[in-house]
C-alpha cells in the first residue's frame, strides 16, 4: 500500500478590518462602572467589538460561531448585551468577562429587533419571520409567541406599569399585544406605507412612528381603565372616547365598548416634518425619552427635543399673553369689545426641533445616551465603516454638535480590493479605493495608513522597503514604509491597470492593463531632488501589444514563461525573452505552480477551475468550483496546492496533482474580492465585500478527505433542517442510485430476483427431504445444493453484498416474499444491520403498496416486534463491551498515569451528537 497523501487544515485565525458592521444597530454600553458614553457595542460580521471611542482602541470580543450578527440591546443594569444573530438565534452576552451562558432558539430567520423591559427581566424579540417572542430571561425559556404581522418585524416596545405590548412592522400595522391574555387587541392602520421605526414618549402617553414618507406621525393614547373609578358601572356609549381616526365607519348609540376601547384609545395628535424627504431609516430616543434622534438614507442626523409638561404650560401661558394683547390691539381699533382669546396646544408646541449634525458619510445607525449637566452623547455608524460620536448641550438656545471621536484606523472606507505579505511573512498589505495600509500579522494592528488612488494590484518590492500600487486610472504608485510617504507616480497605462507582477529574480515588475499592453518595468536608484539620497524607482523597457484588455499577468517561477489573461476569456502564454506565443488556453484568473512550473491552474466566471500541463499544453482536468465567479486563485508557494476564492463567499483549497478538493473556508458573509499567501504557506488573508479581513493559518492537524466530505454533508443536512426542510429519502435515494449505470441496476435487481428464486428452490428442497425423513423415520443424506451455491464457495443466499443498491428496481412482486426472508433473518440474528438497512428501504419506496396489503400486516407487525427486539439486544451488547473498555481504559489510566485517546474520545463525542440530533429531527418529521 502506497502513502497517503497528507494534509493540513486551515483555521480561522482572527478577523480585522472592520469596524462596524451594516446589518446591526450601534449601541452605547458601560464597561465596569466606567465613564457613560465612553464605550459602544457594534457588530462586526459574527462578532460583536466593544469600542473605547476615547482611545481608539477595542476593548472587548464577544466571539460569535458562522452566523452574522443583526441587532444588538444593552440591558437595563448595563451589565449584559442581548445579541440577535441572522439564524434567529439570541445570546446574551456578560459584559464583565464576554462569556455567553443564555441561548434563545425560536425564530426561523434574521432578529430584526431585541428590547428588555424595565426590570430586564424579560425580553421581546422580532424577526423576519413575522413573529414576536416574549423571553424569560431568569428560566432561561421562552414565554410565548405573538402572531399577527404579515412583513418584518421592525420595533417592539414594553409599557413600563403596564403588562403591554407594542409592535410594529413593514406590513404598515402597529399592533398592541396583552401579555396577560397573549393577543392582539388593538392594530392601528394609519399608515400608508411600512413603518420603520417608534418610540414612546410622554411617560408612555404618546407613541411617536416614522413611516416612508417624510413625516413623524404622532399618536395620543389614553389608558381608559385608568380613567374610571373602582366600581363603576360601564356605561352606554354613542361613540368611544378618543377613537381612531383610521379606524373606519362610525360607532352607533347605545353599543357596549368594544375589548380594545377597555384597555387604551388611540388618537392622532399630528406629525413633525422631517427635512429628508425619503424613509426613516432608524428612529430612537435617550432613555429618558426627552430627545428624539432620526435620519434617512442621507448623511444628515435631525434631533428633536420633547418639553415637559411644566416647560409646556409655561409656553403656553406665555402665547396666550400674546393672543390677548393681540386680541386687545384689535378691539382697541375697532371699538367692540372681542371675545376671549382660545390658544390651543398643537403638536409643534410639545416637540421642538433641536438641531441637524452633519456626519462624514451617510448614517446607518444612530444610539444617544443622556449624561449629568444636560449632556447629550450620539453615536452614529456610517456606511463606510466608519463610527462617529458627538457631543451637545441641550440646554443651549442653539446647541453646535462637536465631534468628539471618529474610529478609522482600523478598517477601510470601502471594499478592498487587494492583498500582499511581506517576504518575511510578518506584514500584511490591503488597498481600496482611498487608502492603502499596511498590518502586524501577529498584534493585526496598522502599522502605516496612506492616501492613494482607487488601488487594484499591489505588492511589496524586494527589502519590504516600499511598496508598489496599480491603481484603476493606470499609474503606478510607489511608497515609502519608512516614513509613509508617496515616492513617485508613473502612467503606466492610458486605462486601469489590472494586474502586476514581481519578476523571479527581484529586478523588475511586468504590468497588464485595459489599453491592450503587458509593460516590462525596471527597478532602479535615482538621486531625489528634494534630499539629494538615493530613491527607488521603475523604468520602462519593454512593451507588449495585445488584441484584448489585459486581466491579469504572471511570470512562472523559473522566469521562462509569461501568461497573459485576456478580456476575451483566453489565456495566452508567452516566452519571456522574445515574447512569441507558446499556448493559448480560454480563461480569466490565472496562477502558477510555484513548485517546478509544470502547472497552471485558471479560473474564470463560469465557476469552473482549470488546470492546464506547460509540457504540451493539455487540459488535464476541469473542475466545477464555486456556486458563483471565481474571483481569485493562488497557489501555495513550492506546492501543487491552491487556493480559490469565489463569489459565493467561500474559499477553497485544492490539489492540483490529484484533481481533489481539501477542504473550504467559510466565514466570510459577502463576495470574496481577493486573497493572498504568506510565503511560506502557513498564513492566508481574504478580503470581502462585507468589509472584512480574515486570516487563516495552517495547523499541524492532518486532514482526512472522506471525514472531511462527511462533515460537509452533516453541515447540509443540519443546514436544511434549520430552515425547516424536510428531507424526501425516496427521491434523494433515487438520484443517488440512479448516478450507477442503468444497466448495472438492472443486472443487480436480476441477480436478486434469481437468488429468491434459488432460495424458494432450496427451501421446496429441505421440506421434501424433511417429508421424506419423516415418512421413512430415518435421516436421509441432504439433497445435492444447487450449482451456483457451489461455484460460489456454498455461501449462504442471506450474504449478498449488493442487496441494497438493486433494490429500487426490484419489482414489487419480489417485495412481499423478500419481508418474510428479512424476518427469519432478524430471527435468526443474520447481518442484522443490513437487513434493517434493506427493510428501512423497502418500506421508504413500497410505504403505499405495502400499506394497503392487508396479507402483509402480521410481517410487518413480526417484523416491527423482532426488530426492536433484536436491535435493543445488540445495542445492549455494545453498550456492555463500551462499559467494559472504558472501565479497562481507567484502570490502565490509573496505573499507568497516562490518557488514551483523548483527542479522538472528544471527536467522537461530538460526532454522537450531530448523530443524535439528526436521528431526532428525523423523527420529528416522520
Amino acid at each position: 500500500m502506497g502513502l497517503t497523501k497528507q494534509y493540513l487544515r486551515y483555521v480561522a485565525s482572527a478577523v480585522f478590518g472592520v469596524i462596524g458592521s451594516q446589518k446591526a444597530n450601534i449601541a452605547f454600553v458601560t464597561l465596569r462602572g466606567g465613564e457613560k458614553g465612553r464605550y459602544v457595542a457594534v457588530a462586526a460580521c459574527e462578532h460583536v467589538f466593544i469600542w473605547d471611542v476615547r482611545k481608539a482602541e477595542k476593548v472587548l470580543i464577544l466571539q460569535g460561531n458562522k452566523h452574522e450578527v443583526t441587532f444588538l440591546c444593552p440591558s437595563p443594569d448595563g451589565i449584559h448585551i442581548a445579541v440577535g444573530y441572522e439564524d434567529g438565534a439570541v445570546r446574551i452576552f456578560s459584559l464583565l468577562n464576554g462569556e455567553s451562558n443564555v441561548s434563545f432558539s425560536g425564530h426561523k430567520s434574521a432578529v430584526t429587533v431585541i428590547h428588555y423591559d424595565t426590570l430586564g427581566a424579560r425580553l421581546v424579540t422580532g424577526s423576519k419571520d413575522t413573529d414576536v417572542i416574549v423571553w424569560d430571561i431568569i428560566n432561561e425559556c421562552g414565554l410565548y409567541r405573538l402572531k399577527g404581522h404579515k412583513d418584518v418585524i421592525t420595533q417592539a416596545l414594553f409599557l413600563t406599569d403596564k403588562n403591554l405590548l407594542v409592535t410594529s412592522s413593514k406590513d404598515s400595522f402597529v399592533k398592541w399585544w396583552d401579555l396577560d391574555t397573549q393577543h392582539c387587541f388593538k392594530t392601528m392602520v394609519g399608515h400608508r406605507s411600512e413603518v420603520w421605526g417608534m418610540v414612546l414618549l410622554n411617560e408612555e402617553s404618546r407613541l411617536l412612528t416614522g413611516s416612508a414618507d417624510s413625516e413623524l406621525r404622532a399618536w395620543d393614547i389614553s389608558y381608559l381603565q385608568e380613567e374610571k373609578a373602582e366600581g363603576e358601572p360601564k356605561q352606554k356609549k354613542g361613540k368611544t372616547l378618543l377613537d381612531d381616526d383610521d379606524d373606519g365607519g362610525d360607532h352607533e348609540e347605545g353599543l357596549d365598548e368594544s375589548p380594545e376601547d377597555r384597555i387604551l384609545s388611540c388618537k392622532k395628535a399630528g406629525s413633525l416634518l422631517r427635512e429628508a424627504r425619503d424613509r426613516v431609516v432608524s428612529l430612537t430616543t435617550d432613555a429618558r425619552a426627552r430627545v428624539i434622534a432620526c435620519h434617512g438614507s442621507d448623511s444628515v442626523l435631525e434631533l428633536f427635543t420633547v418639553l415637559s409638561e411644566q416647560e409646556v404650560q409655561r409656553k403656553m401661558v406665555k402665547k396666550l399673553k400674546k393672543a390677548k394683547k393681540k386680541a386687545a390691539k384689535a378691539q382697541d381699533g375697532a371699538g367692540e369689545e372681542a371675545a376671549e382669546p382660545v390658544v390651543e396646544k398643537q403638536l409643534k408646541d410639545e416637540i421642538l426641533r433641536l438641531t441637524n449634525i452633519k456626519a462624514s458619510a451617510k448614517i446607518r445607525w444612530v444610539d444617544c445616551l443622556s449624561c449629568a449637566g444636560g449632556e447629550l452623547k450620539v453615536a452614529l455608524l456610517l456606511q463606510n465603516n466608519t463610527v462617529e460620536t458627538y457631543s451637545l448641550k441641550t440646554s443651549d438656545k442653539t446647541p453646535a454638535a462637536n465631534k468628539t471621536a471618529r474610529l478609522t484606523l482600523g478598517g477601510h472606507r470601502t471594499d478592498a480590493r487587494t492583498l500582499a505579505f511581506s517576504s518575511d511573512n510578518l506584514a500584511i498589505l490591503s488597498a481600496s479605493g482611498d487608502t492603502v495600509k499596511v498590518w502586524n500579522r501577529s498584534t493585526l494592528q496598522v502599522i502605516r495608513t496612506m492616501a492613494c488612488e482607487y488601488a487594484l494590484c499591489s505588492l511589496f518590492v524586494p527589502g519590504d522597503r516600499q511598496i508598489i500600487l496599480g491603481t484603476k486610472s493606470g499609474k503606478l504608485q510607489l511608497f515609502e514604509l519608512a516614513s509613509g510617504s508617496l515616492l513617485e507616480t508613473v502612467d503606466a497605462h492610458v486605462g486601469a491597470l489590472w494586474s502586476l507582477c514581481l519578476a523571479p529574480d527581484q529586478r523588475g515588475i511586468v504590468t497588464g492593463g485595459a489599453d491592450k499592453t503587458v509593460k516590462f518595468w525596471e527597478f532602479e536608484l535615482i538621486k531625489a531632488e528634494e534630499t539629494g539620497q538615493k530613491r527607488l524607482t521603475v523604468k520602462h523597457s519593454r512593451t507588449l501589444q495585445l488584441d484584448e484588455d489585459v486581466l491579469c499577468v504572471k511570470f512562472s517561477p523559473d522566469h521562462r514563461l509569461l501568461a497573459v489573461s485576456l478580456l476575451d476569456c483566453t489565456v495566452k502564454i508567452f516566452y519571456t525573452d522574445t515574447l512569441k506565443v507558446v499556448l493559448h488556453h480560454r480563461s480569466l484568473n490565472l496562477s502558477f505552480s510555484n513548485q517546478d512550473s509544470t502547472l497552471i491552474a485558471t479560473g474564470s466566471a463560469d465557476r469552473n477551475v482549470k488546470i492546464w500541463g506547460l509540457d504540451f499544453g493539455d487540459c488535464h482536468r476541469s473542475m466545477f468550483a464555486h456556486d458563483d465567479s471565481v474571483m481569485f486563485l493562488q497557489f501555495v508557494p513550492k506546492t501543487h496546492l491552491f487556493f480559490t476564492a469565489g463569489k459565493d463567499k467561500k474559499i477553497k483549497q485544492w490539489d492540483a496533482d490529484k484533481f481533489e478538493h481539501i477542504q473550504t473556508l467559510e466565514g466570510h458573509h459577502r463576495e470574496v474580492w481577493c486573497l493572498a499567501i504568506s510565503p511560506n504557506g502557513d498564513h492566508v488573508v481574504s478580503s470581502s465585500h462585507d468589509k472584512s479581513l480574515r486570516l487563516w493559518e495552517r495547523t499541524r492537524e492532518p486532514i482526512i478527505l472522506e471525514e472531511e466530505r462527511e462533515m460537509e454533508r452533516e453541515a447540509e443536512f443540519e443546514e436544511s433542517m434549520a430552515k425547516g426542510d424536510e428531507p424526501v429519502v425516496s427521491v434523494y435515494d433515487f438520484l443517488n442510485f440512479m448516478s450507477l449505470n442503468l444497466f448495472c441496476n438492472t443486472y443487480l435487481a436480476e441477480r436478486i430476483m434469481e437468488a429468491l428464486e434459488l432460495y424458494r428452490e432450496e427451501a421446496r428442497k429441505m421440506e421434501e427431504h424433511k417429508y421424506a425423513c419423516e415418512n421413512a423415520g430415518k435421516q436421509l443424506p441432504p439433497p445435492k445444493p444447487n450449482p451456483i451455491l457451489v461455484a460460489f464457495g456454498n455461501i449462504s443466499v442471506s450474504r449478498k453484498a449488493e442487496l441494497e443498491v438493486s433494490l429500487l428496481v426490484l419489482p414489487f412482486p419480489y417485495v412481499p416474499e423478500l419481508l418474510t426472508l428479512f424476518n427469519s433473518y432478524i430471527q435468526q440474528g443474520l447481518e442484522v444491520e443490513l437487513v434493517c438497512r434493506c427493510l428501512f428501504f423497502l418500506l421508504r419506496i413500497h410505504f403505499g403498496q405495502i400499506s394497503s396489503n392487508q396479507m402483509l400486516l402480521s410481517v410487518i407487525d413480526e417484523l416491527r416486534t423482532n426488530t426492536i427486539a433484536k436491535v435493543g439486544d445488540i445495542r445492549d451488547v455494545l453498550g456492555f463491551n463500551s462499559a467494559g473498555l472504558q472501565f479497562l481504559q481507567r484502570e490502565i489510566e490509573s496505573k499507568e498515569n497516562v490518557m488514551f485517546f483523548a483527542e479522538a474520545t472528544g471527536q467522537l463525542e461530538q460526532k454522537k451528537k450531530k448523530r443524535r440530533k439528526r436521528e431526532r429531527a428525523i423523527l420529528t418529521i416522520a
